[in-house]
């Protein structure tokens, strides 16, 4: 890539990037939330924002497709077909130079083996599901699985480990470093300095569209030369002191009692994937739900907000049960269970401008008036960071980090009463994911009465929270205050993911 320059309505989101990849070799790209990431990851693929003027030279001399692992995968997950049917598309080209008799199953054949290499276990099981049932992160080794068996010589990865957790997080990068030893160049896009470490041979640090500094991995760890480049590495630690201060009510907002939440698969009869016998969130409370991928932590968040209603037990907010679907809440119970979803992306109308979006829920679920809840909407955004000019703009045009903000303010608009985030700082840089735990902390401070539901794969983040609830295979193993259960977890489960290291070098 050489002076590549990205233009829209006569501003460079991406000016003057030049980087090389080699075979075999990581290129990590790192930067803040917009800082030009994703749309430089894009032009590899040929793939720039409507209306772009592109300037520089972008060659890829593989002779073959380049393989795409998108920060959001259900944005390139078909909803209504099977796993089956998107791996097995994918797949059947590649086998019919085969007799016909033996396609079929050299194409089964081909996409487990891809499932197995992506780090998905139980392929059988996943395969008969929708994307709709499976977590973030199996829906990304999903995506993964696609660009493996597309056997590309470059695979660009956005955020591959957004909402997995450490053990995941690790294979990720094995099977990235396996992908490597194979010849293949991976153009990395993370905000993970950790996964960076791990896989990067060649850093790429942005900011504004610009490169304002790159080179070897190795020297730039140790002596990094640019201010923003310093910013960025000190920012990891700044994390540790955040603090919600302590709840003010014992009388639980949110009282789960017997939940057991099932999955269906066509005529398959259907499969438990969630029990929860008890759990209380508190107004003026931060609880943190943790857990592998793929543990049951999206489909808890799924049964309060009333979008998973395929289950038993009761979901009661105050004295008042809940009804299982989100199509019979009333207009106040809707506003007073918000969710903040992990893909923003997905969340959004992508031919309507951010604003009128976020000021929708004010007129719909509180009958504020359209330009007051205009006026709302633009004041919150900004004190998410998001200023006027970037939030006229369509959802398209805004990265990940900034759309997750607008997502959030969004949900704050119809005033919660419970704030169900789904790995809302996952895939953010930490100067971003400082910013929006800080934010998190300042409403549970100023609303007494609000109660936030945190899913995290991170443990950092989920000691900053008063208690914690730890997930294994649908089964709640562990919860108390998160200081102690995190610093001297009781169950075997939860002191192995206490215990998981962070992802080592592979040199």
């Amino acid at each position: 890539m050489r002076d590549l320059r990205v233009e829209i309505d006569g501003r460079a989101i991406v000016d003057g990037v030049a980087f090389r990849v080699l075979p075999g070799r990581v290129t990590a790209l790192v930067g803040a939330s917009g800082s030009g990431k994703t749309t430089t990851g894009l032009a590899l693929l040929g793939e720039y924002p409507c209306g772009a003027r592109v300037g520089g030279e972008v060659r890829v001399a593989t002779g073959g497709p380049v393989g795409y692992v998108p920060q959001h995968p259900a944005s390139v997950l078909a909803p209504a077909r099977r796993v089956d049917a998107l791996l097995t598309d994918v797949a059947r080209p590649q086998v019919r130079h085969l007799p016909r008799g033996g396609r079929r199953t050299a194409a089964r054949a081909r996409v487990v083996r891809a499932l197995e290499d992506a780090q998905l276990g139980d392929a059988e099981a996943l395969l008969r599901r929708y994307p709709h049932q499976l977590s973030g992160g199996q829906q990304q080794r999903v995506v993964l699985a696609q660009a493996l068996l597309l056997g590309s010589r470059i695979v660009v990865a956005d955020e591959p480990t957004t909402g997995q957790d450490g053990v995941t997080k690790r294979r990720v990068v094995e099977q990235f470093a396996a992908l490597t030893d194979r010849g293949i160049g991976v153009v990395l896009l993370s905000h993970d300095l950790d996964v960076v470490r791990a896989l990067a041979d060649e850093v790429v640090v942005m900011r504004a569209g610009r490169v304002v500094e790159s080179g070897p991995a190795e020297r730039l760890w140790a002596a990094p030369r640019h201010s923003w480049t310093r910013e960025l590495l000190a920012s990891e630690s700044g994390l540790t002191s955040f603090d919600v201060g302590e709840t003010r009510s014992r009388r639980p907002v949110v009282r789960v009692r017997g939940l057991v939440a099932r999955h269906r698969g066509g005529s398959r009869s259907a499969s438990v994937v969630l029990r929860v016998p008890a759990l209380d969130v508190h107004p003026g409370e931060c609880l943190a739900v943790v857990g592998r991928s793929g543990s049951g932590k999206t489909t808890l968040a799924r049964c309060l907000a009333g979008l998973h209603r395929d289950h038993d037990g009761e979901v009661r907010l105050d004295d008042t049960v809940l009804p299982r679907s989100l199509r019979r809440r009333t207009r106040a119970q809707l506003a007073s269970v918000q969710y903040v979803f992990q893909d923003a992306h997905a969340a959004f109308d992508e031919h309507r401008a951010v604003v009128p979006q976020v000021a929708r829920t004010a007129v719909r679920l509180r009958g504020a008036d359209a330009e007051a809840a205009r006026r709302e909407a633009l004041s919150v955004l900004a004190r998410l960071g998001l200023p006027e000019h970037l939030v006229l703009r369509r959802p398209g045009e805004l990265s990940g980090g900034e759309l997750r903000r607008a997502a959030l303010a969004r949900a704050l608009l119809a005033r919660p009463r419970v704030l169900l985030c789904d790995e809302i700082t996952s895939g953010l840089d930490a100067v971003t994911r400082r910013d929006i735990l800080s934010t998190l902390t300042q409403l549970v401070r100023e609303h007494g009465d609000l109660g936030v539901v945190l899913i995290t794969h991170d443990l950092a983040t989920a000691a900053l929270a008063h208690r914690v609830a730890v997930l294994d295979a649908g089964e709640v193993v562990e919860q108390g205050p998160a200081r102690e259960v995190l610093d001297d977890p009781r169950h075997p489960f939860t002191r192995s993911l206490v215990g998981t290291a962070e992802p080592t070098a592979r040199r």
